[in-house]
């Protein structure tokens, strides 16, 4: 088709044999509006439980999708994971979606939206903002992710909700262009910081669901990377802007 577009979506993994079926389902579910279509990009994060062998057995079962998977030598953390993935993305756009249960591929098509409609170059999906159904666990979390997006949205003079969303839409030339560095959990408040100083950059939001888990449940995330990402809000944002 041709004004056909290809959307990369980047799924880092690390112990997620659980799940990653079921989201890998959800995503070939999805009807992708505005011309585009999927490329699913997985990267194993060197996963001590049986990811590996699950991703290779669901791309073996799914002919006829356009599945990419590489798998990292060592355990080097989801910001790693996602710089691989981005040099390896093919797509005009790229978004990330983590391998759990907590972020609805059905609303990739949000996201898209303001693209398509050529309003945007990135667009953040807030967890924050909107009708959409959100879990109700951790308040020192919410607290926690709020306090970190002021401090962001101070440095960045930006006025988002929601800077630590997973779902993030980039123009594929645009991540691409970033000298990212963050191998963990900072590569959210890095690539806000070093986002908000391209010239005449469109950054939208709009609304999504959260399906949150507990840490019983898998999550990972925990309080030293709430200390890291406020430190590499500070980093990104003043002492390293190169």
């Amino acid at each position: 088709m041709k004004n056909q577009k290809l959307l990369s979506i980047i799924i880092p993994v690390y112990n997620e044999e659980k799940t990653i079926h079921l989201i890998l389902n959800k995503i070939l579910d999805v009807e992708l509006m505005y011309g585009f279509e999927k490329e699913i990009i997985l990267v194993n994060d060197c996963s001590s439980d049986n990811s590996a062998a699950a991703i290779q057995d669901y791309i073996s079962k799914h002919p006829g999708h356009q599945f990419s998977f590489y798998q990292q030598p060592v355990n080097m953390g989801k910001g790693a994971a996602l710089h691989r993935g981005i040099a390896e993305a093919k797509g005009d756009y790229v978004i990330i979606q983590d391998a759990d249960l907590e972020y609805d591929p059905r609303e990739y098509n949000h996201l898209l939206k303001p693209v398509a409609e050529g309003f945007a170059d990135v667009v953040y999906g807030s967890r924050f903002m909107g009708g959409n159904p959100h879990r109700i666990l951790f308040f020192w979390h919410s607290i926690g992710n709020k306090f970190l997006t002021t401090i962001s949205n101070m440095f960045t003079d930006l006025n988002l909700t929601d800077m630590e969303t997973c779902y993030k839409l980039f123009d594929a030339k645009i991540v691409k262009s970033l000298n990212l560095k963050e191998q963990r959990f900072g590569f959210e408040p890095e690539v806000t910081a070093k986002v908000s100083r391209i010239p005449n950059i469109r950054i939208y939001e709009v609304g999504i669901s959260y399906y949150g888990r507990t840490y019983d449940e898998g999550k990972k995330i925990g309080w030293r990377d709430g200390f890291r990402a406020l430190w590499c809000i500070l980093k990104y944002n003043t002492f390293s802007k190169n």
